[in-house]
């Protein structure tokens, strides 16, 4: 499958997370060490209608050494005490960190509730001593992911056609 890959930064640092109270709501969002397989059923139900596999296709040994590598942080966003979002970064507390999976359960869409996960994360990361947040989006990602995106800050720095297992 062919799909174009859009890769974005931040330089400089997100506003404070108080900018962006939560929206109303029993939410929470917390850095946790989630198990494989809590893990990889929120995985499921955001990245399912997503076309998300990278994790799916990988031993559940090597997620379990993903999830517990000391470089991985990953926030939850929590609707009384449910998970509905992700946010989950690689080489967190380095200089460049990956943003490497964002997104929220389909019944949490139209709600503000992925500017509120994704501000809170990146200021929590970037406090951590991080002079730049990347990622990559592409074509099966939410039509909104990339606007997203901007509105936190983040910049186009490459676009490419990419080709991926399907």
């Amino acid at each position: 499958m062919n799909l174009l890959v859009t890769y974005m930064e931040l330089l400089t640092p997100p506003p404070s997370a108080v900018a962006h109270p939560a929206p109303s709501g029993n939410l929470e969002i917390h850095a946790e060490h989630l198990s494989v397989d809590d893990y990889l059923a929120l995985y499921r139900a955001i990245g399912v209608p997503l076309t998300w596999d990278l994790r799916l296709r990988m031993p559940v040994e090597a997620v379990a050494q993903f999830l517990s590598a000391p470089s991985t942080r990953t926030f939850v966003l929590r609707e009384a005490g449910q998970p509905i979002g992700l946010c989950e970064f690689d080489a967190a507390e380095a200089e460049d960190v990956e943003l490497t999976h964002f997104g929220l359960v389909p019944a949490a869409y139209g709600r503000r509730l992925g500017p509120f996960l994704l501000a809170n994360a990146l200021y929590a990361v970037w406090r951590a001593g991080t002079r730049r947040i990347w990622l990559h989006t592409d074509t099966n990602d939410h039509p909104k992911a990339q606007a997203v995106y901007a509105r936190a800050g983040f910049q186009t720095y490459m676009q490419r056609m990419e080709d991926f297992p399907d």
